[in-house]
């Protein structure tokens, strides 16, 4: 028999993930192993590659096509996987999983476990031509990684300020206690330094990263750290292909719920990369009362809307857009821009 595709799909999560091995023949015919599954760690990923090479060796081709491994952005959880293939030489695709959602609901699957994931992982790779999986750089993993702890440092202190706000305004607070909450403050303020710096360190090594972000940053009202994360969330946009899908990445994708006389409140899915929804939002909060185009389009909403946040998440959307615009284009915000 000859193959014109060979493909290994995962569905992956933090302990364990769950592999198929599927073959597409010249006459388009699939078959697909059963599922098998691994420790999402170094010894799992070992097994899980000789598991594969096993079964590629076992057929009877001269010449095989590349074999392909596919898997799901859920998460971090794929990351390792996917670095490990690449360094041994694999042809690695990593695709949304919004993608997978609506390819499974072309299907005839009613169930959802692990193994009829990997199942339609698998069968996408085979049906689908999927680009190999970017390479993140060095400093784009580091920034992915000082920006989340940032982001973690600014909630924890949010948290410590309420605390304190709640004992100043209480009835005969302990000292002792407002002393340590304080204390804790000013250590949250130097590591958020601290990672600022570092921030700012890696990304004056990269002229062209820098002249990107100092490009977008240029917007009132989106920061460093909102350009960054954003950018650094996506791998620099890699596995976006456009704007709708990465709104669905994000989890700012409208959700209607609506059927006969049943009509329920429209909603965001927030199904998606949280670390970049929470990112763009917070912008957005700034840019509502900084940036005089924001503020405009907000106050124009509320008017609109019963519930003020809807506001924002309207301008969180339009962030996330433009910084996605600006960086595929290379180019500075133009607040008298106007489409033809």
């Amino acid at each position: 028999m000859q193959y014109l595709k060979l493909v290994a799909g995962s569905d992956i999560s933090k302990d364990k993930f769950t592999s198929r091995f599927g073959k597409l023949d010249i006459k388009t015919n699939q078959t697909i192993t059963e599922e098998k599954e691994f420790p999402n760690n170094m010894k799992g990923f070992k097994q899980f590659l000789a598991w594969i090479k096993k079964l590629v060796s076992g057929l009877k081709q001269t010449e095989l096509p590349e074999l392909q491994f596919v898997m799901d952005a859920t998460g971090v959880y794929y990351e390792n996987l996917a670095y490990f293939l690449v360094e041994n030489g694999m042809f690695v695709s990593v695709v949304l999983p919004n993608k997978i959602k609506y390819f499974i609901k072309t299907t005839n699957y009613k169930s959802k476990t692990d193994g009829i994931d990997a199942l339609a992982i698998t069968q996408y790779g085979l049906e689908k031509t999927l680009p190999k999986w970017r390479f993140p750089g060095v400093q784009f993993r580091r920034l992915k990684e000082l920006t989340r702890e940032y982001h973690t440092i600014v909630e924890d202190t949010t948290r410590l300020k309420n605390r304190l706000h709640a004992k100043n305004h209480s009835y005969d607070p302990n000292p002792g206690t407002k002393r340590r909450i304080m204390e804790q403050i000013k250590f949250f303020n130097r590591q958020k330094k601290e990672v600022l710096k570092q921030i700012n360190e890696i990304i004056e090594k990269d002229e062209e990263l820098k002249s990107k972000i100092n490009k977008i940053t240029a917007t009132k009202g989106i920061g460093l750290i909102t350009v960054v994360s954003t950018v650094m969330e996506t791998d620099g946009f890699a596995l976006v292909e456009n704007q709708k899908q990465l709104t669905s990445y994000a989890g700012y994708d409208i959700v209607h719920n609506q059927s006969g006389q049943k009509s329920s409140k429209t909603h965001i899915s927030k199904k998606g990369n949280k670390h970049l929804r929470r990112a763009v939002y917070m912008a957005a909060v700034s840019a509502s009362y900084r940036n005089d185009i924001y503020k405009k389009f907000y106050i124009r909403l509320c008017k609109k809307k019963e519930y003020k946040r809807v506001g924002i998440v309207a301008i969180a959307r339009k962030i996330l857009l433009l910084i996605y615009t600006l960086w595929k284009n290379d180019a500075a915000y133009d607040p008298n821009y106007k489409r033809a």
